[in-house]
């Protein structure tokens, strides 16, 4: 069983290079399962036992199963990921051409690594919008697959101090590089993107680009390693792999309670825009859900009182090399179980309520739960946990599968974590 969801888990990170590929990901994944997509403009005719989803900007999805038990007096279980990751963004107008080679400019998406982004094949995805032939506005995912890129490092002989803590910066020095032009050769990203439109089905209309949301991509699959096959690797663990288990969980949930699964976008940039936390995406979800059963005035705050919610973002693993970076008392380990996250400063919305109601739910299904808090020295990073919590009301816990390498080009979790936190959601949807 964990190896069969490992598969899955890699297939669909592999399948997932940007939030629009993502949700296009999960999307397949909950039809299959019989959830039926929704949309804002259309009328809801929700059905005790149903299972919807709904989509918002293609990069963020709220799926949930309308229970049959009354939605006010059991309440809603909600687990919440997000599906954006650090990465290198390709700027509007990127072309560069010096000494004869081609660069595309970049901007950096929230809060990455970039020392593992030099020396890597780098492909490009994400979203371009376009017009056809006959005026038009059309939108499509585009993938190249093939390595197409690479930021080269500076020799070590070109600069003695390399490995002396230099720092990088990202306007000068991570252009990448695609392309080496000959005599009277030339380069236009929108004539590329056009012809990259044509080649895939139903694009044989497209007639001007637009506009696009491009970003690289280390082309290296994911992977099980160790040897013992312990150990996944892979880009976007942080949070892709979240946005995994908690569907997983939800497609094999019953339908004796409404339980809902919200992948927000851009949680690695503050969550402000209409597919972020801060967003009115989960609410209106919510509000419908309440809308379908006629619930009175106060129904909503009947209803959160009766609710919970599991904030799931990948935690930091106690790394063996830089062992003070932790708490001596928190340092979670990779294949010890799920993690539990405080703090006494709200950047986790855990409280004490909470984390009971997590650990009880380890309990029953045999798993064992970790512990993390920072450093009482050092600043604490957040989820979407706070904020949903806020923005609802609702009592929420963070949790997470201990990772190493959070927020790099390729990070590390251990094998054993992602399918033992799903069952754990699963029982939380089920109680």
């Amino acid at each position: 069983m964990i190896a069969d969801f490992n598969a899955r888990l890699l297939d669909f990170l592999d399948s997932s290079p940007t939030p629009f590929h993502a949700v296009e990901s999960l999307k397949k994944r909950l039809a299959a399962s019989g959830f039926e997509q929704v949309a804002d403009g259309d009328s809801w005719h929700l059905e005790p036992g149903g299972r919807y989803f709904i989509v918002r900007n293609d990069s963020a999805l709220v799926a949930f199963v309308c229970g049959t038990e009354p939605l006010v007096e059991n309440g809603i279980r909600v687990a919440g990921a997000h599906t954006d990751s650090p990465c290198l963004k390709l700027k509007p107008v990127p072309e560069s051409k010096k000494q004869g080679y081609v660069q595309l400019g970049v901007e950096v998406y929230g809060g990455a690594l970039l020392n593992p982004w030099f020396d890597r094949d780098l492909s490009l995805a994400g979203r371009v919008d376009y017009l056809d032939a006959d005026g038009a506005l059309k939108s499509t995912l585009l993938d190249l697959r093939k390595p197409i890129a690479f930021i080269p490092s500076l020799a070590i002989h070109l600069d003695r101090t390399a490995n002396e803590g230099r720092k990088i910066n990202p306007q000068t020095e991570m252009a990448p590089l695609i392309s080496q032009l000959g005599e009277g050769d030339d380069f236009c990203l929108e004539a590329f993107l056009l012809e990259q439109i044509k080649a895939q089905p139903g694009g044989d209309s497209a007639a001007e680009v637009l506009s696009h949301e491009l970003m690289f991509y280390d082309t290296q699959p994911a992977k099980l390693l160790g040897l013992k096959d312990e150990f996944l690797a892979s880009a976007r663990l942080d949070n892709l792999l979240s946005c995994f288990l908690a569907c997983e969980a939800l497609c094999d949930s019953p339908v004796t309670h409404t339980s809902i699964v919200v992948c927000n976008d851009h949680e690695e940039v503050g969550s402000v825009s209409t597919s972020g936390a801060q967003g009115p995406l989960l609410r209106s979800v919510v509000d419908r859900l309440l809308g379908s059963v006629g619930a009175e005035a106060d129904g909503f705050d009947r209803l959160i009182s009766q609710s919970a919610m599991l904030s799931i973002d990948n935690a930091h693993g106690i790394h063996p090399n830089f062992i003070d970076r932790h708490d001596d008392k928190h340092g979670p380990l990779l294949n010890k179980g799920p993690v539990i996250k405080v703090n006494a400063n709200q950047r986790y919305a855990s409280n004490s309520h909470s984390v009971a109601l997590f650990k009880s739910l380890c309990m029953k299904v045999g798993v064992t739960p970790q512990l993390f808090a920072m450093r009482a020295d050092m600043a604490c990073g957040s989820t979407i946990g706070p904020i949903t919590s806020a923005s609802l009301g609702i009592e929420t816990v963070d949790v997470g599968v201990p990772t190493f390498g959070m927020h790099s080009i390729r990070e590390l979790a251990g094998s054993d974590d992602a399918p033992a936190l799903a069952k754990v959601v699963a029982a939380f949807f089920a109680r």
